[in-house]
């Protein structure tokens, strides 16, 4: 079975880094990363990723509208939002959102986001 594939959206190059690291020791594979959330939505669809890591907090658009533009695209990705802050902080907005998950910084492992990705 081929490994996860992931792609990284944060305006830290930091987080960033410590996410790829973590996640490829997690066993899944990031094919991109992105600062921004229109560099996500474009990137998004030229890499066709499983998985997309999505901050909440970007300098652009934030990640609930992102969230958005990529469930839009037919053969979606899975899309889960990370923050610094607890998933209680945004309980509305995800439970309104397309948003197929949460995940703390914090608590970021290969084993957590690999727990969203759909079989196949």
């Amino acid at each position: 079975m081929a490994a996860p594939t992931v792609l990284i959206v944060d305006d830290h190059a930091d987080f960033r880094a410590f996410a790829r690291t973590v996640l490829q020791a997690g066993g899944l594979e990031v094919v991109g990363e992105a600062e921004d959330g229109a560099s996500a939505v474009a990137l998004a669809s030229a890499v066709r990723p499983g998985i997309v890591l999505l901050d909440v907090q970007l300098p652009d658009l934030d990640g609930f509208a992102v969230c958005e533009l990529l469930s839009a695209e037919a053969d979606a990705p899975v899309v889960v939002l990370t923050s610094t802050r607890s998933e209680s902080t945004y309980r509305r907005r995800l439970a309104a959102s397309s948003a197929d998950g949460f995940i703390a910084k914090a608590d970021l492992s290969g084993r957590a986001l690999a727990a969203f990705a759909r079989p196949g």
